[in-house]
């Protein structure tokens, strides 16, 4: 039976919220052991993501206490990967920082996950997605034009620029290890991960000379193929005729072949906006897609989640499956993206309850049932 092209890696993860937890949920996912470690003061804030912990097993413990810390060495002792998402500095005066477990476990492959990263000049500052967004130049080219920056609805700096970057780093420190048997260190930065997805935007700017406006720039609103639109029911069309084919084929079918040779024209470019906003707010979504969807346009429903969850794309991609707990309970989960056809990862286990297998992992550590009662008495678990 496939158990996913991770199999025999054990992770402890020390993160929380979503960066980390996004990151070994994708580990897990693809069948690494993710043993999720949070003080338990946490489970209180109503802050505790059940989807991204599927797969794992979720403990309770306080890193702060003698028998925390010697639970904690317990844990990484044979583990290949230690994530953590505190400040820089927090780790190291907890006495488990990289150069101290490094040390104990010379294999660790163990990743730090921040705002602005390990070192410069904002190491030490408080943020959250939209700063990061913020200082990496993606924010600014969101929204409309003469309008503020309009922050985005899905977390991008902490999903795609902490927790896959993350996944990325830790994934390549594990196949450095197999040719020199250590560990190394993985800093992220989720300010990093954001700038870094600019290269068209600066790509632009070297052919132009001018610095990218929000929704004045090719692949942002500038041009009619590369927008969106409303529609005569109160919903919303994306148009990505980007290359001339698809365009002269846009305006065959909407009856403006006129436009087909003035696709990126600058004197005329907002009468053709215009003209296709008149175009597509005369008929329902509905029946936009029962037209163009087949057709070799490049265009979307704007689809909100229930109505992405119920679709079949998703459903026959396994992007949207059931999960069932023991006691029967259900629950619809988002599917695992990379598709690999010989080591395929599944979520294959109901999130976790915050603190779930505590009692279990202490006993699997070789603690009796009455020490782990003990230890929950006195607020170490």
């Amino acid at each position: 039976m496939n158990q996913g092209a991770l199999a025999g890696i054990k992770v402890v993860d020390l993160s929380r919220l979503l960066p980390g937890p996004y990151c070994s949920m994708i580990l897990a996912d693809h069948g690494a052991r993710v043993i999720a470690v949070e003080d338990r003061r946490y489970g209180a804030e109503g802050l505790f993501l059940s989807p991204v912990y599927r797969n794992k097993e979720h403990m309770t413990l306080d890193l702060k206490t003698v028998e925390g810390k010697e639970i904690f060495w317990k844990l990484v002792s044979d583990a290949d990967v230690l994530l953590e998402g505190f400040r820089p500095g927090v780790m190291d005066r907890l006495g488990i920082g990289y150069e101290a477990v490094s040390a104990k476990n010379p294999g660790i492959v163990y990743c730090s996950i921040t705002g602005y990263g390990q070192d410069g000049p904002m190491r030490d500052v408080a943020g959250h997605d939209a700063n990061y967004l913020s200082y990496s130049a993606v924010l600014g080219l969101i929204g409309e034009a003469d309008r503020p920056p309009s922050i985005p609805g899905v977390q991008f700096a902490d999903i795609a620029g902490g927790g896959m970057s993350a996944a990325m780093g830790i994934l390549l420190a594990l196949v450095a290890r197999q040719r020199t048997g250590r560990g190394q260190y993985v800093d992220i930065s989720m300010t990093d991960s954001m700038f870094a997805m600019l290269p068209v935007a600066q790509m632009f700017h070297q052919l132009l000379g001018q610095v990218p406006e929000r929704g004045r720039t090719m692949l942002s609103h500038r041009y009619a193929c590369y927008s969106t639109y409303d529609t005569a029911d109160g919903r919303s069309i994306s148009i990505g005729a980007v290359e001339n084919r698809f365009w002269r084929k846009l305006c065959d079918i909407l009856g403006v072949p006129e436009y087909i040779g003035l696709q990126y024209d600058e004197a005329r470019r907002q009468e053709i906006k215009d003209r296709l906003a008149e175009i597509f707010k005369a008929k329902t979504l509905a029946d936009w897609e029962s037209l163009l969807a087949r057709e070799d346009v490049c265009m979307g429903p704007v689809l909100n989640l229930v109505e992405a969850l119920d679709s079949d794309l998703f459903k026959e991609r396994g992007m949207v499956v059931t999960v069932e707990k023991e006691n029967g309970a259900t629950t619809r989960a988002l599917g695992v993206p990379v598709k690999l056809s010989d080591t395929p990862g599944a979520v294959r286990t109901y999130p976790a309850a915050f603190g779930e297998h505590t009692k279990k992992l202490l006993m699997e550590l070789g603690f009796t049932p009455e020490q782990a009662d003990e230890l929950e008495k006195k607020g170490v678990v």
